[in-house]
Parts: structure tokens; sequence; C-alpha cells
């Protein structure tokens, strides 16, 4: 009786404690605005846990994601580089999903089950995200070096359970050992490689990216994290190399295909990169002309909003406004233009020096200020 109590004691504790726990989590939301017709999710599609080479429990990097505001999560421990083998039981290469399935379901943060294909470079690391069952691809710890058709068929099996793969942080042994090779080729030419992962943590990969826009591949950025995040929230200065994608819907099945079509935008330090019909579409959506509220004989004053979590870093490209406007992220600015027509609409043409639509390529834009009534 007495041991049968303490069982229930011990329960009900757990129970309460692990309510608590919930209770006192907070979460900080990233303030960007979604595209019309779409969900926005801040995704971090490459991670690791002690399944692999990373430092924490499976369940860290959900709490992580719950608290720095991402909506969606893939755990892709190394399939074959297992260096706490002798000291975490892998015979299970899904384990990791596993236990962070339960605390994904309460934190209502969308886990994604994944695997990174670990090779020499090159060919070098491949994240496949949207797995069905890890293990079918364990026998690649047993596939030499080079054995590409072994690896092929690893390849294969994955795009068979749907998954979305992308070439990971190509450049991290240098752009020569980092260029597009054979095994690239072939993935590209059977139509298995659906993105590149052209920044990664600190690192953009500039010929990365450049194979992204050659051959029309989905642009992502990640933080590769291994160790803990210790950062209280997501903040402009402060964050993690992210993915925004913008699915018709907050499900497994519409990000699959907002992954696949591409409709991404690459958060990295303090730019965003994309294709330019997204960061112009996007630019609508973020950047806010207020109607002048001072018109003299020869000068506009109107306001400049942000709503995003990056600053809009503007160089005139035209003939008038000032030379140069930051914008801060969720902030305003007062604008000051010169003009001898203060009652005619304005076009100010800029380059958003920061959202690269290709390696050291600016946005173009056009500020449309309203004429007076």
């Amino acid at each position: 009786m007495i041991a049968w109590r303490a069982v229930v004691f011990s329960t009900v504790l757990n129970l309460l404690v692990a309510t608590a726990s919930l209770a006192q989590t907070v979460r900080y939301e990233i303030p960007f605005p979604s595209l019309p017709g779409t969900e926005l999710m801040v995704c971090d599609l490459h991670m690791h846990t002690v399944f692999s080479d990373g430092s924490v429990w499976p369940r860290v990097r959900v709490d992580e994601a719950w608290r720095l505001g991402f909506h969606a999560i893939a755990i892709t421990d190394h399939i074959e580089y297992q260096p706490w083998r002798d000291d975490v039981r892998i015979d299970n290469l899904d384990r990791s999903f596993e236990l962070a399935a339960g605390p994904a379901r309460d934190f209502a943060i969308m886990l994604i089950r994944g695997a990174e294909i670990t090779r020499d470079t090159p060919p070098g690391h491949f994240n496949a995200v949207f797995l069905q069952r890890v293990s079918d691809l364990a026998f690649l710890k047993d596939v030499g070096k080079d054995d590409v058709e072994g690896l092929l068929k690893a390849f294969q099996i994955a795009v068979e359970q749907g998954a979305f793969i992308f070439w990971n942080h190509p450049g991290w042994k240098g752009p020569e050992l980092g260029k597009w090779g054979p095994v690239q080729e072939e993935l590209f030419k059977r139509g298995w490689l659906h993105g590149v992962e052209i920044c990664n943590g600190a690192t953009y990969y500039r010929e990365a990216h450049e194979y992204a826009l050659e051959k029309n591949l989905t642009l992502i950025g990640t933080s590769d994290i291994h160790g803990p995040d210790l950062a209280k929230r997501t903040t402009p200065t402060e964050h993690r190399t992210l993915t925004l994608a913008f699915p018709k819907e907050r499900t497994p099945e519409a990000l699959r295909e907002a992954l696949m079509t591409g409709q991404t935008i690459v958060w990295y330090q303090d730019m965003l990169i994309g294709r330019q019909p997204m960061l112009e579409a996007y630019f609508e959506q973020c950047l806010k002309v207020r109607p002048p509220h001072l018109r003299t004989q020869n000068r506009v004053l109107f306001v400049l909003e942000n709503n995003s979590a990056v600053d809009i870093r503007l160089e005139r490209a035209g003939n008038i406004g000032p030379a140069s406007i930051t914008v801060p992220a969720g902030g305003s600015v007062l604008v000051n233009v010169g003009t001898n027509q203060p009652k005619a609409p304005m076009e100010l043409k800029y380059i958003v020096s920061n959202w690269w639509i290709a390696p050291d390529v600016g946005l173009p834009v056009v500020i449309h200020v309203p004429g007076a009534e």
C-alpha cells in the first residue's frame, strides 16, 4: 500500500511539475507579416541533438522553438556520423523525432521528421525532411564513400517517402570542394534535389546562391545548431539563420508544397535573401507609406513604417529623395523630400541594399507617395 501511494504521489507530482512548466513558458512572436493568401511560417530545418553530434536532448529543440517564435522545425541528426553512440543508444534513427513529438504537440510546433545524409565533401551533406521513416536509410552507414549507386538508392527511398531534399552548406570546406559536381547533377536530373542551403549559421555561400538561382532550386537558410540556444527571444540583432516559408495554410502538406515551389525567403543576419518576385511582394507588406502630413512650397514630409523584423536600408536610385534611408525593424522614420511640386504624387526610386535578389544585388523598389487631394 505504501509503495502504491508513493507511485501515485510521484505520478501526480510529475504531472503538476509538467503543467507548471507549460504554464510558465513564454513565447515571443517574430514580427514578420505574411503574404496575401498565405500563412507565414518561420522554419529551422537543420538542427542536431545528442542522437548525432549535438549536445542537447531532442525536446530542448522544441522548447527553443516555442520560446523563440518558430512555427516549424526539423531535427536532422546525421545518419552516418554519431560520435556519442557509446553513450547514447542510437539503434533507432527515428528516436530523436519520437522523443520530441510529444512536446511539439503540446506547444503546437510543427515537428518535421528529417535526417542529414552525411558524405565526404564532395559530394557533401544533404538534408531530407518530410521523411516517413528515417530508419529506412540506416544502410547508409555501410555504404562506402565511393559507392554512388548506394548513395543514390538512399535518395530514391527518401523521395519515395515524399522528402524535400536540399544540399547543405556547399562551401563549408571551401568553394573548390563545394562546387556543383556529378552527384548534384545526377540528383538534379532525376528531380531529387529541391533546394540549396545558401546560408548556414553565420555563413553565406555565394556560389550556392548562384547555383540555386541558375537551377531554380528553393532558397534555404538554417541554423545547423548543435549546442543549446540560450537566447530568451528572437530579435533583429540576435537570431538564428532561418527560412521564412509562405504556405497557403499551416499544415505539413502545405508547408512541403511551399518548399517544393520555392515560396521562401532566407533571413540571414540583417538581410533578407529571396527571388525578386517574392521580395517585391514582401516589400509591399513590410513597408507602409503614410500620407504626407506637411507640404510647403518646396518640401513634403511623410512617415515610412517598417512592419518586419529586419531593417529596410534604402539607397537612392533616382533623382529625388534622401540619399539613404534606414527604416528600422518595427520602427518608423520621418522623410523630408525637397520638391518644387509639393502637391503632386511622387515616385521615389531606391535599392533595398540589405534585401538581396542575387549575390550583392539589392532589390529595386519604387516608393509611391500620394499627392494632395
